[in-house]
C-alpha cells in the first residue's frame, strides 16, 4: 500500500489533531479559569463550536470537495484553522466570550471541519479498494497520536508560560495563550505540508490526450 498521498493525508491527519485537541483543552481551561465559567457553563459556551463543525461537515465540506477536490480544502483548512488558533492567543485576562472566543472558535471550526473530511478521504482512496478498512484504521491512528504528542507539547509550553500558577489570572492567560500560538504553528506547517506533498489527480481527459500524444510520436 504504498502511495504519496496516503502518507501526505497520514501527515495532515496528525498534523490536524495535533493542533485541534490542544485548542479544545486550553479553550475550556481559559473559560473556567480565566472567564470564570462553572463546568456546565463552560461545555454549553462550546456548542456553538460544535454544532458549526456538525453542520460544516456535513453539508458544506462535501460540497466543498466536489467543486474542489481534495487537495484545496486540506490546505484551506488547515490555513483557517491556524488563522483561527492565532486569533485565540489574542485572549485576555478581563476577556468575554463574545469578543475573544467565539469569533476566533468558528474560524478555527471552519478550518477543521474543511480540512478533516478531505484528508480523510483522501487516506481512504489512495488505498486499494481491498486495502480500504486498514488505510483507514491508519489514518484514524494517524489523528489520535497526532492528539496525544500535540496536547503534550502544548501543555508543556503553556505550563512554561505559566499556566501552572493556579489563581493569577494573567499567567494564565499568557500560558493559555502560548498554547494556541503553538497549536496554530502546527496547523501551518500541516498546510505546507499538504501543499507541497499532496498530487492533484490528472483530469481522465489529460491523461487520455497524452497517451495519444505518446502514440503518435512513437508511430
Amino acid at each position: 500500500m504504498e502511495s504519496p498521498n496516503l502518507g501526505a493525508a497520514n501527515i495532515a491527519q496528525l498534523l490536524l489533531g495535533a493542533a485541534w485537541i490542544p485548542m479544545w483543552f486550553f479553550l475550556n481551561l481559559y473559560l473556567q479559569q480565566v472567564l470564570g465559567y462553572g463546568a456546565f457553563e463552560g461545555g454549553a459556551a462550546l456548542l456553538p463550536l460544535t454544532v458549526a463543525i456538525m453542520v460544516l461537515m456535513v453539508f458544506v465540506a462535501p460540497r466543498v470537495i466536489n467543486r474542489l477536490g481534495f487537495k484545496t480544502p486540506i490546505v484551506g483548512g488547515l490555513l483557517l484553522l491556524a488563522a483561527g488558533m492565532a486569533a485565540l492567543s489574542l485572549v485576555r485576562p478581563d476577556g468575554n466570550f463574545a469578543a475573544d472566543v467565539l469569533p476566533a472558535s468558528l474560524i478555527a471550526a471552519t478550518g477543521m471541519a474543511l480540512a478533516f473530511i478531505p484528508s480523510l478521504g483522501t487516506a481512504i482512496s489512495s488505498a486499494k479498494p481491498e486495502e480500504g478498512g486498514l488505510a483507514s484504521g491508519i489514518v484514524n491512528t494517524s489523528y489520535q497520536v497526532g492528539s496525544a504528542l500535540g496536547l503534550a507539547l502544548m501543555a508543556a509550553l503553556a505550563t512554561s508560560q505559566g499556566a501552572d500558577r493556579l489563581g493569577n489570572v494573567q499567567a494564565l492567560t499568557d500560558g493559555y495563550s502560548a498554547a494556541f500560538l503553538g497549536a496554530a504553528g502546527i496547523a501551518l506547517v500541516g498546510a505546507l505540508v499538504a501543499a507541497a506533498l499532496l498530487r492533484v489527480p490528472r483530469p481522465p481527459a489529460a491523461e487520455q490526450e497524452e497517451a495519444e500524444e505518446q502514440v503518435a510520436v512513437a508511430a
